[in-house]
């Protein structure tokens, strides 16, 4: 009797897991559908309110007793805008991005406000840099704090303090904005008073350099050109702030609560808290603004495993007050789908985990009906279809580019471990310290490091175990859960055994002292060491 109910109950946690997962997947359908219906209008006001607010900074008057100096030769004032460039130990890219900021046009005041935490040469770089830009004429002000209380968070927050601007752009240290950024960006603010935030679409300096980054690629360019899009073009969804390649309202950050180093992904939670005060966030697809993807599988994951961690902590946060508000039914269930995103992995995990013990029960649970095998096949296969469109909508060479879903499919999937931990600690309150993702510019090596959110041998054991589950189904008859396993098993295995041959490989050669730059508090002792390439930040 015992053994009977034990069966049954592992048989339907296991049925349960699958078809949330499915859910899930199928919710991937309707954001597209969204985009469908809303999609094109949508990107049609985003151009519309550029233009108009071209316009109505072309009229505006001066204030009373304000030099037209330095404010264009038509006599407009544009706001004053501040560019917030947080640091910590970016040696690799820091001379880069500030250049960068520097050559933006502007006709209005423009401070560059470098939020530098750094404990490396990367402090030497800036003061150099700045140095140069301040001859050149720019407004540039390093901000260096006593210690990194909040992380990024907490500097962003700073430099807010320190400045009066009415727009806050922000870039991470590895983007390079294009010099039209702000004449993209600032004139939104101008047509709709209630704009909080603009968001840019990023691209990416070193897809073609790995099949690790080329399938990151892939996934990101989905979230923009899809999720983004479909979520700014539904009057009543939240779409949020990626952390950089943006500009804020100043308005809108005090009247949201302003930064907080709460949660690990302090973009998302500031997004939610301003379009739950009534702003709104604009996305403008055709504003491209090049950054870089982590290359190496430590960053990677300890990047994933921060957004994991950071938005089901914003879940946590921030859902009650979400389903408490005067927001349309449509953006309560959406924006739920969205913070809780990342609880797809731990759900993944149980069903691996429990896999062979449902195949090795007897009686008609041994014999499931076909539906397991179709919910798990909706759940690894409906996402394929969603990034398939992101390529169509965003590349002319999307048919070679779909060679490219397999690899995103595997990285994807084989973050399922990583990641359920990422959740758990979320769930059960633990905190962290924000891990940022070692980058390398256009140097020829990676001078930081960061350590594996989990021992890969961990992920390896599991890629095996959800094989032995395969094994099992296959003898049970159930092709779907064959094939599902089988994934799993690979997926696991791409994931663990690259991220063991990059442990490897740091072995074999003599790491640089990294003098500070390897970031490594509440995280295991399985280190990634230093490798040759790019990596990307963030």
């Amino acid at each position: 009797m015992l053994v009977d109910l034990a069966s049954a109950t592992i048989t339907w946690i296991y049925l349960t897991c699958a078809l949330v997962l499915a859910i899930y997947a199928l919710h991937a359908y309707a954001i597209l559908t969204v985009l469908l219906r809303h999609g094109r209008r949508a990107a049609l006001v985003a151009t519309e309110l550029a233009g108009r607010g071209r316009e109505n900074l072309a009229t505006r008057p001066l204030p009373t007793g304000t030099p037209a100096a330095g404010h264009g030769t038509t006599g407009q004032l544009w706001p004053f805008v501040a560019t917030q460039i947080p640091l910590y130990n970016e040696a690799n890219v820091a001379e880069r991005v500030l250049r960068a900021v520097a050559a933006m046009h502007y006709p209005g005041r423009h401070l560059i406000q470098v939020l530098d935490d750094s404990t490396d040469e990367t402090t030497a770089i800036v003061d150099r840099v700045a140095a140069d830009l301040r001859t050149a004429g720019h407004d540039i002000d390093v901000v260096r704090r006593p210690t990194r209380e909040g992380f990024k968070a907490g500097a962003l927050a700073e430099g807010l303090r320190r400045t009066g601007a009415e727009l806050i752009a922000v870039f991470d240290a590895d983007f390079v904005p294009k010099a039209d950024f702000l004449l993209q960006t600032v004139p939104c603010f101008q047509a709709d008073p209630r704009i909080g935030f603009v968001q840019g679409r990023w691209t990416f300096l070193n897809e073609r350099d790995s099949v690790l980054t080329r399938a990151q690629g892939v996934g990101l360019d989905s979230h923009f050109a899809i999720e983004q899009a479909a979520r700014g073009a539904h009057p009543g969804m939240c779409i949020n702030f990626n952390g950089t390649a943006g500009v804020w309202r100043r308005q809108s950050i005090d009247e949201g609560g302003g930064w907080s180093a709460a949660t690990l992904t302090e973009d998302l939670d500031l997004s939610y808290r301003v379009q739950l005060a009534g702003w709104r966030g604009l996305f403008l697809p055709h504003l491209e603004v090049p950054g870089e993807l982590p290359a190496t599988f430590s960053g990677f994951k300890s990047q994933q495993f921060r957004w994991a961690k950071g938005s089901m902590q914003t879940a946590v946060r921030l859902l009650p007050r979400l389903w408490r508000s005067t927001m349309p039914l449509s953006a309560k269930v959406e924006g739920s789908f969205h913070l809780t995103h990342y609880a797809v992995h731990p759900l993944l995990l149980l069903v691996i985990l429990l896999g062979p013990l449902v195949w090795l029960s007897s009686g008609d649970q041994g014999r499931l009906p076909g539906l397991i095998g179709t919910l798990l096949l909706v759940a690894a296969f409906a996402p394929t279809v969603f990034y398939g469109v992101g390529q169509y909508r965003l590349h002319r060479d999307w048919p070679r580019r779909l060679l490219r879903l397999p690899a995103l499919t595997l990285a994807g999937m084989g973050l399922a471990a990583a990641n359920a931990r990422a959740i758990a600690e979320a769930l059960l309150n633990r905190t962290s310290a924000f891990i940022r993702t070692p980058k390398s510019g256009d140097g020829a090596r990676l001078r930081y490091s960061v350590r594996f959110p989990i021992p890969p041998w961990i992920e390896v054991v599991v890629g095996a175990h959800a094989a032995g589950g395969a094994l099992l189904a296959w003898q049970a008859g159930n092709a779907g859960a064959v094939t599902f396993g089988l994934l799993c098993a690979a997926s696991m295995f791409y994931i663990g055994l690259g991220s063991l041959a990059e442990i490897a490989s740091n072995r074999r050669r003599q790491r640089p002292d990294p003098r500070g730059g390897t970031e490594t508090a509440n995280l295991p002792d399985t280190v990634a060491g230093t490798l040759p390439g790019p990596a990307k930040g963030n």
